[in-house]
Order: C-alpha cells, then sequence, then structure tokens
C-alpha cells in the first residue's frame, strides 16, 4: 500500500517544519531545484513556493534548469549540479526513462533526490523494488485524477455527448500520459461520448492547431478538446478560432497560465485545471529539509487542484492559482 499524504497534512509537516528551524543546529543547507524549463509560468510559480520556503527555513537556493522541456538538455544541467554537491536535488523529470541513469549517480554520490512534477520511473518511492525506487518522495498533483476532473468538466460542457480528442505533447512524459489515461478512463463513465484518437503535438502549438483542424475536417461534429499541457491547450484554442468554430467546440486546458486566462476570457478556452505549483516548490523544499534534519518524509505529497471557468475566474479565491512570471 502506498504511504499517501494530503496537502492538509503537508502544510502541518511545514508547520512544525518552521516552528522548529531555530532548533535544527547551524548547518546551512543547499537545496537545488531543477525544473522542467526556466522559462515557463509553472515553473516559476513553483521557483517562487521554493523560495519562500527556502527564506523561511535559511536555505541555499539554486534554481536551474533547460531552456526546453528536453531530456538531452537536462541532463547536463542535472550533471552541472551534482558537480556543485548541494544537500539535497529537487528535479522536475522531462522524461521518466531518460533521467533514471543520471538521478542514480547524484544519489551514488550520497545527494539525496526528490522528484516535482513529474517523476522518474513510475513515481512510487522507497519500495524496496525497481531500478527507480531511489528518490525520497514525488511531490506533485495525482496527474490521473487530474485528467479525471478534465473529463468531467468537458463532459458538462458539452452535454455529455459528441466526439472529443485528446491533444498531448509526446509519450514518455509521467505527467501527461497520466493526465490521458485518466481522462480515458473517466470518459468510459460518458457512453454518449467518443474519444477520438490521441494527437502528439511535440509542445508545438502550431501543428497541435493543424491537427485540431484536420480532425475537425473528418469529424464535423467535433464537440471538444482536452489540451493536456498549456501548449497543447495553446494550439487547440488557436485551431477552434482558425476554423471559426468558437463556442460550438469546448476547450479544457490543463493548467492555468495568464494567456490560458486571458483565451478565457477571450472566449478560446472554457475551461482551466489550475495545478497548485507554489505547493511543490514550498512543499519540495520543506520535505528536503526535514529528512536533512533526520525526519522521516513520507514517499507521495499529493497536491490539488482548482477548475477555474468563466463563472470563478475574477474571485480572489480562485485567481491566485493562476500562474504568472
Amino acid at each position: 500500500m502506498k504511504k499517501l499524504i494530503s496537502t492538509a497534512m503537508a502544510t502541518a509537516l511545514a508547520v512544525a517544519l518552521l516552528v522548529s528551524v531555530g532548533q535544527a543546529g547551524t548547518k546551512k543547507f543547499t537545496i537545488a531545484l531543477i525544473p522542467g524549463l526556466t522559462s515557463d509560468a509553472f515553473y516559476i510559480t513553483m521557483h517562487r513556493g521554493a523560495q519562500a520556503a527556502a527564506d523561511a527555513l535559511g536555505v541555499d537556493l539554486i534554481f536551474q534548469g533547460p531552456s526546453e522541456w528536453n531530456a538531452v538538455q537536462q541532463v547536463p544541467v542535472l550533471n552541472a549540479i551534482i558537480g556543485r554537491k548541494p544537500d539535497a536535488i529537487l528535479l522536475v523529470a522531462t522524461d521518466r526513462t531518460q533521467l533514471i541513469e543520471p538521478c542514480k549517480k547524484a544519489f551514488d554520490q550520497g545527494i539525496p533526490i526528490l522528484c516535482l512534477d513529474c517523476a522518474i520511473g513510475n513515481g512510487r518511492y522507497q519500495t524496496g523494488s525497481g531500478d527507480a525506487d531511489f528518490p525520497l518522495s514525488y511531490i506533485a498533483s495525482d496527474n490521473e485524477i487530474g485528467g479525471q476532473i478534465a473529463a468531467r468538466a468537458l463532459a458538462k460542457a458539452i452535454g455529455d455527448k459528441g466526439k472529443v480528442f485528446i491533444s498531448n505533447v509526446k509519450p514518455g512524459i509521467s505527467t501527461t500520459d497520466d493526465r490521458e489515461r485518466g481522462f480515458v478512463e473517466e470518459m468510459k463513465n460518458h457512453p454518449n461520448i467518443t474519444v477520438l484518437s490521441t494527437q502528439f503535438n511535440d509542445d508545438d502549438t502550431n501543428k497541435a492547431a493543424s491537427q485540431l483542424q484536420a480532425i475537425l475536417a473528418r469529424n464535423s461534429d467535433l464537440a471538444g478538446v482536452f489540451g493536456t499541457n498549456i501548449y497543447s491547450a495553446i494550439g487547440a484554442a488557436n485551431g477552434v478560432k482558425q476554423s471559426n468554430a468558437s463556442g460550438k467546440i469546448k476547450v479544457v486546458a490543463f493548467d492555468a497560465t495568464t494567456v490560458i486566462i486571458q483565451q478565457m476570457k477571450a472566449g478560446l478556452i472554457d475551461i482551466a485545471v489550475a495545478q497548485h505549483p507554489a505547493e511543490m516548490g514550498y512543499y519540495g523544499v520543506c520535505t528536503a529539509y526535514a529528512h536533512l534534519t533526520g525526519q522521516s518524509v513520507p514517499p507521495l505529497i499529493s497536491t490539488g487542484y482548482t477548475v477555474i471557468d468563466k463563472s470563478n475566474v475574477n474571485d480572489p479565491v480562485v485567481s491566485k492559482y493562476i500562474y504568472s512570471n
């Protein structure tokens, strides 16, 4: 049975750490956060949360990552960070298999690894089995549940009938793989909705737009699309606009950047499923610090979601979850 800690429990852990930080001793720890890419609002928001925890705990935080979502670019960054010998590494893995061996290199040198947002392996750690079991913890949204939430939101938006498809990045990314899986599984509960073949766009918004137009040309009754990340959703929304199908085809976006929200207010995107990246960064630093100060940590911390649409986008309680640079 996997041991999972909720956001509320993680908050309690963080508060306990902040209360006891003055008793932790004199060593000043250095923790490195390696995002999937540095220019994305999601990871900028994650960095902001991590920095807040680092400041509170007296930790030096390194933030360094690739300029593109690419394992080939991320591995040299990880190797360079390992060379600086931080006390712990928080990693957003750009590929669930290609990052295993580079992470093992850090682990073999005594540097704890924690995965944020995207996992290596299957994201189930400290089980005693598998070649990617060694990270201390996986701190992320439950992406299968996120895909289910997106499916239910889209089903409701299209009146629980019609054809839909998933605009995804590429196979092999733990988060988007899981979102697709959750979406497909939930749609089995909606028998009047047909899920067409998934389209992979390689994070190219123009390709995603063209794919939507091609599917619409073959399926004039297309009712909706689920974009599994920011670029997929923006590309799909552009395809809807270029096809003069705004209002007819509902677009659900995973993640909630300011651009996504602007397109929502313009009527191009209908729903955004927002993660809580600041919490991921904050709990990542707190969990690494807990381990470094001799405390036990859970192998899985699940952060939550907020569903945003035109009815609540201006609500301050909801709008705080919009990612910003």
